[in-house]
């Protein structure tokens, strides 16, 4: 049997809703979005998550259940003109739906071109992105649009996936293939299901066969064929194989995470040198300025913080500015950016912060405000000695009122432990002639 032309993922792409793998939260019996699909009422939608992980698939499944003219673009290669022709066609049609890829590079002209269908119902908008909309999709649109979330498949998922495709696709059950090792598929595919099916198919055809001879042979291209092929799935052959296949940077695969993680690591070490290196590789592999940009302004508040409060300023003007220039000017803001806060003394103290701050919500629950520091805006409030006892701070010399703001049961826990840095220590010297030794400045 000659190797099929289509890729595994396609051929093995789910048709309906029950086999898709993952994603029970959304597709599982009594969700919310299977109930939809199988009343046949669909809102237009954003689907956000990992690449890889069903936004396609889920699209796909819609249409073919809802038997509807089905549109599909990708925002990388098309614009305004095309989506006009779309809308043009659907105006024909009835519940016609409108698929877009990486929803999150159509710009805002781009975008408001979809208001209208999506608001009359022209079209059902379908839109996916691996981008949090809240940044990447504009408030009108997204007001028009459910926001489902995808979650990244687990490891025993994609080996599942793996056991299913070798039984049920007609190549693959024609051979003896012997999963022996997954950890190289999972870790190179980086939970992307698309890449997992390819990367084990190439690894199924590069794959020695011991029992090549007598009735089998090979294709002309080298590819094996016949039934009865004895195959090895190992982490060594998966290896070899992805030197050779997976490109040098995959802005939706492990490159994509590891540089970035990288990039990061070199700032908080205070190594301008690697964080511009890392930062060109970004830049070279295609990376979406955006994420960058973000990621930058993350970075000067977890990691620098109130060591420097002007990270934060000038990694958001960055951001701004970034986003007004694009590709190719764009790598000097960013570069300036980058190396600025690398080159930053760091804290980390506001984030230890939060993090403290928020595992004592979860541990004690919702306590009680206060009474002194309640709102009163009624006179039964006020009878009820909501806001009785409060010290307005302005009042007092030095604008400080020395009084409890955290519930009873927490009072006096310290979150905020400023760093060891000339700016920290002007606010841990400030904290202390307020507090003296009540929070251990």
């Amino acid at each position: 049997m000659n190797t099929p032309s289509a890729p595994l993922a396609e051929r093995m792409r789910p048709t309906s809703i029950s086999h898709l793998l993952g994603q029970q939260h959304l597709t599982g019996k009594g969700s919310i979005l299977r109930t939809a699909i199988e009343n046949g009422i669909v809102p237009s939608m954003i689907l956000w998550g990992p690449p890889g992980v069903g936004k396609t698939t889920i699209a796909n499944i819609i249409a073919h259940t809802l038997k509807v003219p089905f549109f599909q673009l990708s925002a990388i290669s098309s614009g305004v003109k095309d989506v006009r022709e779309v809308i043009d066609h659907a105006r024909q049609t009835e519940k016609a739906i409108l698929f877009i890829d990486e929803i999150h590079r159509f710009n805002k002209g781009q975008q408001d071109a979809l208001l209208g269908a999506v608001e009359k119902g022209i079209i059902t908008l379908i839109g996916a992105t691996t981008e949090n909309p809240s940044f990447e999709v504009n408030s009108a649109l997204l007001s028009r649009c459910q926001v489902y979330v995808l979650k990244p498949l687990s490891n025993d998922e994609l080996v599942d996936l793996l056991k299913d495709v070798m039984a049920k696709d007609e190549w693959l059950s024609s051979k003896q293939i012997e999963l022996a090792e997954t950890e190289a598929l999972i870790n190179i595919s980086g939970g992307d299901a698309r890449k997992l099916l390819n990367l084990f198919e190439l690894a199924v055809q590069a794959s020695p066969n011991p029992s090549k001879g007598g009735g089998t042979g090979s294709s002309p291209s080298g590819e094996m064929e016949g039934a009865g092929d004895a195959v090895k799935i190992t982490d060594e052959l998966v290896m070899q194989v992805a030197q050779k296949k997976v490109a040098l940077y995959d802005k939706q695969g492990e490159q994509h995470y590891d540089i970035i993680s990288a990039f990061i690591k070199s700032m908080r070490g205070s190594d301008p040198n690697a964080a511009v290196y890392w930062l060109a590789r970004m830049i070279e592999g295609g990376e979406d300025v955006k994420f960058i940009a973000r990621r930058l302004v993350i970075f000067a508040s977890e990691d620098v913080g109130n060591a420097n409060p002007n990270a934060l300023l000038l990694a958001n003007a960055a951001f701004e500015a970034v986003n007004k220039i694009g590709y190719p000017e764009s790598r000097i803001i960013l570069s300036q950016c980058a190396t600025y806060l690398a080159s930053s003394v760091k804290s980390n103290a506001s984030y230890e912060a939060i993090g403290m701050a928020q595992a004592a919500v979860t541990q004690h629950g919702d306590l009680p405000v206060p009474l002194h520091i309640r709102n009163a805006p009624t006179k039964l409030m006020k009878d009820m000695d909501y806001g009785k006892g409060y010290k307005y701070a302005h009042s007092f010399e030095g604008n400080f009122a020395d009084q409890e703001y955290l519930p009873d049961k927490i009072a006096g826990t310290k979150f905020y432990d400023p760093g060891i840095n000339a700016r920290e220590n002007e606010l841990r010297k400030y904290l202390k002639e307020k507090w003296g030794d009540k929070y251990n400045y």
